[in-house]
C-alpha cells in the first residue's frame, strides 16, 4: 500500500551529452532504451516509483522542449504532473519549484527527488532503502540522501563522508560529515580504504516542511522568488510566473546550494545495484558480456578478435569490427563514434566542438 503523503519528483530535463551520439539535445538519454529492455530510462524510473507512492503523486520536472516527449512516454500522467522549466538552472530551482507545487497540494507531504536516468537492478532493496529514508525524514527535521557502498575508487562520482549515528533512527542511517566533489584517483583510493565514504547517488528524501525551511535558510533569495507564487501554483497563471522565476534564479545545484551547507543531513548506506549511467563505461559494467568481455546491443554486430569493447548499434546497419580492444563504438543513422574507453570523458568536448562547428546538426 502506497502512502498518500509520499510524493516523487523525477528530474528529467538533462541533455546527457556524454552519451553522444545516441543521446542528442532533442532526444536525450532519459528518453532512450539504452539497455534493450523495451522501456526507456524515464519509463523504468516511473515504473519503479509506482510501488512507492500513488501514481497521481509522481511529478516529472523537465525542460519545456521535452514536455511532449514526457507525455508520449508516460501516457497515464496528467498535465498537472508535468512541471515545465523554461530554462536550465541546475537542480536547486527544480526542487524549489516542485516543493512549492507539492506544498500547495499537501502541507504534510514527503518528497523523494530522483534523476530520471539512473539504473536500479534490485528493485525490492531500493524500496526498502527508500522506506528507511522516509522513516528518518518523518522522525526528525532533516534532509536525507542515499549513499552507495563503493566497490572501486571511481573518480566519476561525488563522495559522502559519514560519521557514526547522531540522531539516526537505524544503524544504516548515518550523519553526514562532508560532501566531496569528484576526486582524483589517488584521493578516491584513500576514500575507499577509509571505509567511511559513500558514492553520492543524487537521490534525496525529506519532508516538504524541512526542505522549505532549508531553502529559507541557505538560498533565501530563491526561496522568496518561488514563495511569491504561493497562490498561483495550480492555476492558469503558473506558467508565466515560473518563466519569471527562472529568469531571476541563479544556476546552482541542490548539493552545493543546500546539502553541503546544512547541518541536519543524513545518508542511508545503500546497496541496490545502482549506477548513474553517466558514461558509456558505466553502461558497459551493467551489460551482458560475450566470452571476450565485449558488451553490445544490436542485432547486426559481428566481432572478430575483439575484447572488452562496448558496442551500441541500433540503426539497422551491419557493423563488423576486427582487432579492437577497450573501445567504445556507437553507430547511429547520422554519426559513428569510435573512442578508447579510457578517453570517454572527452566525448563531452567532442560535442562542444561539433556544436561550435555545425550548430545543432549533429548534437
Amino acid at each position: 500500500m502506497t502512502n498518500p503523503n509520499t510524493y516523487c519528483v523525477i528530474m528529467a530535463g538533462g541533455v546527457g551529452s556524454r552519451f553522444w551520439p545516441m543521446s542528442r539535445s532533442a532526444h536525450p538519454k532519459q528518453f532512450l532504451d539504452f539497455l534493450g529492455t523495451g522501456r526507456t530510462l524515464l519509463q523504468q524510473t516511473y515504473d519503479r516509483f509506482l510501488a512507492i507512492c500513488p501514481a497521481e503523486n509522481i511529478l516529472i520536472v523537465t525542460n519545456d522542449r521535452y514536455t511532449e516527449l514526457v507525455k508520449e512516454q508516460l501516457p497515464d500522467i496528467k498535465d498537472a504532473q508535468v512541471l515545465t522549466e523554461p530554462f536550465r538552472r541546475n537542480t536547486a530551482p527544480c526542487v524549489a519549484y516542485a516543493s512549492q507545487v507539492i506544498a500547495a497540494r499537501n502541507q504534510d507531504a514527503f518528497m523523494i527527488v530522483a534523476p530520471s536516468d539512473h539504473l536500479v537492478l534490485k528493485e525490492e532493496a531500493f524500496q526498502r532503502t527508500i522506506e528507511l529514508a522516509l522513516q528518518q525524514a518523518g522522525g526528525t527535521d532533516c534532509l536525507v540522501t542515499l549513499g552507495m557502498m563503493p566497490n572501486r575508487p571511481d573518480t566519476g562520482y561525488g563522495y559522502i563522508q559519514f560519521e557514526e549515528n547522531d540522531g539516526a533512527l537505524h544503524p544504516k542511517v548515518k550523519k553526514v560529515k562532508t560532501f566531496t566533489e569528484k576526486p582524483d584517483h589517488e584521493t578516491a583510493v584513500r576514500f575507499l580504504e577509509s571505509g567511511d565514504f559513500l558514492w553520492n547517488a543524487g537521490i534525496f528524501i525529506w519532508s516538504v516542511a524541512s526542505i522549505r525551511k532549508a531553502f529559507a535558510e541557505h538560498l533565501p533569495e530563491m526561496d522568496a522568488t518561488f514563495n511569491a507564487g504561493a497562490n498561483i501554483y495550480g492555476t492558469a497563471a503558473e506558467a508565466d510566473f515560473i518563466q519569471g522565476c527562472y529568469a531571476d534564479c541563479q544556476n546552482v545545484s541542490i548539493d552545493y546550494g543546500i546539502m553541503e551547507k546544512a547541518k541536519n543531513v543524513y545518508t542511508v548506506v545503500s546497496e541496490f545495484g545502482w549506477s548513474d549511467l553517466g558514461t558509456w563505461g558505466s553502461l558497459y559494467t551493467h551489460l551482458p558480456k560475450d566470452t571476450n568481455d565485449n558488451a553490445y546491443i544490436g542485432h547486426e554486430v559481428k566481432l572478430y578478435d575483439c575484447a572488452r569493447n562496448v558496442v551500441h548499434a541500433n540503426d539497422g546497419r551491419l557493423l563488423v569490427l576486427q582487432g579492437l580492444e577497450d573501445f567504445i563504438v556507437v553507430s547511429t543513422k547520422d554519426a559513428l563514434l569510435v573512442c578508447r574507453k579510457q578517453d570517454e570523458q572527452q566525448i563531452k568536448q567532442y560535442v562542444n566542438d561539433l556544436t561550435a562547428e555545425s550548430g545543432d546538426r549533429y548534437v
